[in-house]
């Protein structure tokens, strides 16, 4: 049987031909700036889910026929539950947000600032497995600066949730904007995703690569620069 989904729409707001999990296949979707959740996606605390984690998994050990009764089986439904609420899904909820002091410029420097080779693990929301990569970061400031470890932190906010690397790199920049006060923030993010490499095409020496160019970084000089930056 075939799972209908009905009346999805674009980044543009334009509704798409309907179409099935089985048309859609191991296409990745980009359907907007947020990350889906439930309106009532915090009506129960981190240990509630956990619970309900813990329990459902467990049930799907039981399905494909592991021995919970194993020493080292156990303990694995609470295991998972706790990485994924505490640790690599952490991102999902806002009370984690980092949150991010700036300082005058007193320095006076009016050029790019780049952070590059910010290293990240992030979750393919399609199937669940590792997206690996590195984020490179530049900004231009507007009269503030912020300190280097929080870029490294708004990068590891955004990618602890179930993503899409398209969607990732915008959240990252939309960010940057709204925290620096500018619109001269540029995002590079290369990964490799294991939903390629692993599984399905298997894939292993490919890469992703996507990129957000704002305010002065979106000329072709400036992304020239700013490649031979995280180049060197």
């Amino acid at each position: 049987m075939k799972t209908k989904i009905l009346d999805h729409q674009n980044t543009n707001g334009h509704k798409l031909n309907d179409f099935t999990i089985q048309d859609i296949g191991d296409d990745h979707l980009y359907t907007g700036l947020e990350t889906p959740m439930k309106e009532n996606a915090f009506s129960i605390t981190d240990e509630e889910k956990k619970k309900k984690i813990a329990f459902h998994f467990q049930e799907i050990m039981d399905i494909m026929g592991l021995d919970l009764n194993d020493d080292s089986l156990k303990g694995t439904p609470q295991r998972v539950a706790k990485m994924y609420i505490d640790e690599i899904f952490s991102g999902l909820n806002p009370k984690n947000k980092p949150k991010v002091a700036l300082f005058d410029n007193k320095y006076q420097y009016n050029q790019m600032l780049v952070e590059k080779n910010i290293t990240f693990y992030s979750n393919c929301e399609h199937h669940f497995v590792p997206i690996m990569g590195r984020a490179h970061l530049a900004y231009v400031s507007s009269g503030k600066v912020i300190g280097l470890s929080k870029l490294n932190r708004i990068v590891q906010y955004y990618a602890k949730r179930p993503q899409v690397q398209e969607r990732l790199t915008n959240q990252i920049a939309n960010e940057l904007i709204k925290v620096l006060g500018t619109k001269d923030v540029a995002v590079i993010i290369d990964a490799k995703h294991l939903c390629v490499s692993s599984r399905g095409i298997k894939d292993e020496s490919s890469a992703t690569v996507t990129s957000y160019y704002g305010g002065v970084f979106n000329t072709p000089q400036k992304i020239t620069e700013l490649q031979n930056y995280i180049n060197n």
